[in-house]
């Protein structure tokens, strides 16, 4: 998927690449390749054009990424936004974008939770014995529209943001993730399939502060 958007500093790491890339988010405007990297499709989620320029579309039945890298492995601290648009018709537990070390269950999740048309944030980190579900089913916003979602863990506190908003935060100990693998668009075991698009991503080894996150549009 192509490159988009400058990075907050140099410590960025691109949603499909084995190193630091200098300044740059990725783009999901094409389902052959990430960041240089072979994608695995399931189903057939299509690319789609949007005001905000290319996206990939899922199903929500059985339209899937899979890519054998987990770009966030080995980070102490880490930013991972992304820019999606929940469909208002999705299931109600739906699991969009998924980072898993191999051999183990170690791993961070974005979730959301669907309920007459409209959702919340539901971010999930779990290394070792550590585990924390960030979620709060009030804070709710409106589905069919384009927002940017984000988790952050600072070494110490791990907190989510929806526009630039926080939503929840909670006190955890998370040891850095080794190698894995990742998956766009359902959880990777393929059980509760996203139904939405995902244009934009960018994952960022430190603790990046709402004004340092992308801009939306």
């Amino acid at each position: 998927m192509g490159q988009l958007l400058s990075a907050a500093g140099p410590a960025l790491v691109v949603v499909a690449c084995l190193h630091l890339l200098c300044g740059t988010a990725v783009a999901f405007d094409n389902t052959t390749t990430i960041g240089g990297h072979k994608v695995t499709v399931v189903g057939h989620p299509r690319v789609i054009d949007t005001p905000m320029g290319k996206a990939v579309e899922f199903n929500g039945k059985d339209d899937a990424l899979f890519l054998d890298l987990h770009p966030l492995a080995g980070a102490e601290t880490f930013t991972w936004e992304v820019i999606f648009r929940p469909d208002a018709d999705g299931s109600p537990e739906q699991r969009f974008f998924h980072l898993q070390e191999n051999g183990t269950d170690n791993r961070l999740l974005f979730e959301i939770r669907l309920t007459d048309g409209r959702w919340c944030l539901d971010s999930f980190a779990k290394s070792g014995a550590a585990s924390r579900a960030l979620m709060d089913r009030k804070l709710l916003h409106a589905a069919g529209a384009w927002y940017h979602a984000a988790m952050v863990y600072d070494g110490r506190e791990f907190r989510n943001y929806v526009n630039g908003v926080q939503q929840v935060a909670a006190q955890v100990q998370l040891s850095p993730q080794g190698p894995g693998q990742s998956s766009a668009g359902v959880r990777i075991n393929k059980v509760d399939y996203f139904k939405g698009a995902i244009r934009v991503s960018r994952m960022t080894r430190g603790a990046l502060t709402p004004a340092e996150f992308m801009k939306l549009r």
